[in-house]
């Protein structure tokens, strides 16, 4: 092998230095196109971010209204059964109230029968 290069040699060089040049303009652009997109996929990034982001809040929002909801509606059936208590005890109420009444007149018209008897006569004389 000779350390002198032909014109063979030559012009099969240039042509190996031609597609390695080639080759590495088309990783360049390949690359720079890459950059150019990324502030696109950047954006994808951070709407997707700002999507799952939106997504836990309204999840956790949604779980507290829903608890809230819940709470609600456990006042609402006490407030109902302590309604049902009320309106039981308010009858109770009137029904022991007009008894005390009825005992009272009772007692009202006997007292005054005791009243009408004439005066036994007296043994002092």
């Amino acid at each position: 092998m000779s350390m002198f290069t032909t014109a063979e040699n030559t012009s099969e060089l240039a042509q190996a230095e031609a597609k390695v040049e080639g080759d590495i303009r088309d990783f360049v652009r390949r690359d720079a196109s890459a950059l150019r997109r990324q502030p696109e996929h950047d954006g994808e990034m951070v709407a997707g971010n700002i999507s799952s982001l939106l997504q836990r809040v309204a999840a956790n929002s949604v779980q507290e209204i829903d608890r809230l909801i819940a709470d609600l509606q456990i006042l609402r059936d006490r407030l109902q059964l302590e309604g049902e208590r009320v309106q039981r005890e308010i009858v109770e109420y009137a029904t022991l109230s007009q008894a005390a009444m009825q005992s009272t007149k009772i007692i009202t018209e006997s007292l005054s029968h005791w009243k009408r008897v004439p005066d036994a006569p007296s043994i002092s004389g």
